[in-house]
């Protein structure tokens, strides 16, 4: 979409693989004012998206890069304000005190500036000390602007949080012009709390992932786990689980992809179970090469204890590859238990063990949950949701424009 003669133009541009952010200016307006940017009726309001980007990867730094970097590629006009900027120079990231200070002086410069030339802010946030540093800043930055804020809430730790934080928490979140969560779980834990909120579900670029055929793995299964090694992802429960199949299929293989501070204690449990030779913890993987990992893999284990809406699931069900997981928080939302995966209780082992082993055993079951997983997908593609977040926007800065 081409802008009107003197507005100003922002186009994001990011590289898939190195995850960084560049923007280029046209016809730089004098004022800077989003109304002189486009006008307030536009299909394609301008967005700022305040968030963070890979790396570390993680779910909402997954969604953010991927909602910007689709939204840039088609035209929309985005601007991105990252979270978690690279420290300069590298080394005040190993001083506590003094790296939030150096990083949160610019952070609250670029809010100004990018509410300047926004019509709408969509705040990417979580519980906790992320909540306080960093989303409190853009909802007051936006209110000083007069920007309607759209509060993008995610976590599953949400119920925890707001059930101990000050008042202003609710209360800010009650005066933002929308508070949007990708799930139906998170929603219900907004509605406990007197707050409205809409569902718009988490990406899938499924232009990223595809379906092989499926693997003829004979006694060589591969599992693999794709959650950073932190207390609330369960990877002791994986763990275990996948020791009780090795003896029927002796040559399997876990690969545990991802990062964290976790990895000694979970070396150690599995010295302690012999499983060294079987299980591989590959470090954190690049968003390039997770495809790969996927397709070579014969059932995705989640063992989460809280959660909300993975993403590591959405890319099993669009590469086809079948999913036993907990039924921690909003994962029920998005996988139905024996249709298009296999549900277990939070830290049962042996009956994730049970459930891998009936995906391991039975083609057919194997070959449904597949086949369903790829339908659900769909849901979560990305002209879905596109949708969805262009009629959120356009919503929310009508209501400015009329009130």
């Amino acid at each position: 979409m081409k802008g009107t003669h003197g507005s100003s133009l922002f186009r994001f541009e990011l590289h898939q693989r190195s995850a960084r952010a560049t923007f280029s200016l046209r016809e730089l307006a004098m004022t800077g004012d989003a109304t002189q940017i486009a006008d307030s009726g536009s299909l394609r309001p301008v967005v700022c998206v305040v968030g963070p980007l890979p790396p570390p990867s993680g779910g909402m730094a997954n969604q953010c890069e991927q909602l910007v970097r689709l939204f840039g590629e088609e035209g929309s006009r985005v601007e991105l304000v990252r979270t978690n900027a690279p420290y300069w120079p590298a080394w005040v990231g190993r001083l506590p005190v003094l790296r939030a200070a150096v990083r949160l002086l610019p952070y609250l410069l670029q809010l100004w500036r990018g509410a300047g030339r926004a019509q709408v802010i969509h705040v990417f946030a979580n519980s906790g000390w992320s909540w306080h540093l960093l989303t409190v800043p853009a909802i007051l930055i936006a209110r000083l602007r007069s920007i309607p804020v759209i509060i993008n809430y995610r976590g599953g730790n949400a119920d925890s949080f707001f059930s101990r934080a000050p008042w202003h928490v609710r209360y800010l979140l009650s005066r933002v012009a929308l508070r949007v969560t990708p799930s139906g779980f998170l929603q219900g834990v907004f509605s406990s709390y007197g707050l409205t909120a809409e569902v718009i579900p988490n990406i899938i670029d499924l232009s990223r992932f595809s379906p092989g055929p499926p693997r003829a793995f004979a006694y060589s299964p591969h599992v693999v786990v794709t959650r950073n090694l932190e207390p609330i992802y369960g990877i002791p429960t994986a763990i275990r689980a996948f020791a009780q199949i090795v003896p029927s299929y002796p040559q399997a293989r876990l690969t545990v992809a991802g990062s964290g501070p976790e990895l000694s204690r979970l070396q150690a449990l599995v010295a302690e179970i012999g499983l060294q030779s079987s299980v591989c913890f590959s470090g954190r993987i690049e968003n390039s090469e997770i495809p790969a990992l996927y397709a070579s893999a014969d059932c995705l284990l989640n063992p989460s204890t809280v959660d909300n809406m993975p993403i590591s699931i959405l890319e099993a069900f669009a590469s086809g590859v079948p999913v036993v997981s907990t039924s921690a928080g909003g994962i029920p939302d998005m996988v139905e238990q024996g249709v298009s995966g296999l549900l277990v209780p939070i830290g049962d082992h042996d009956a994730m063990a049970r459930e891998l082993l009936r995906v391991l055993q039975d083609v057919s079951l194997a070959a449904d949950l597949r086949q369903a997983g790829l339908l659900q997908a769909e849901r979560y593609a990305w002209p879905r949701v596109r949708t969805q977040w262009l009629d959120a926007y356009r919503r929310v800065a009508g209501a400015r424009r009329t009130s």
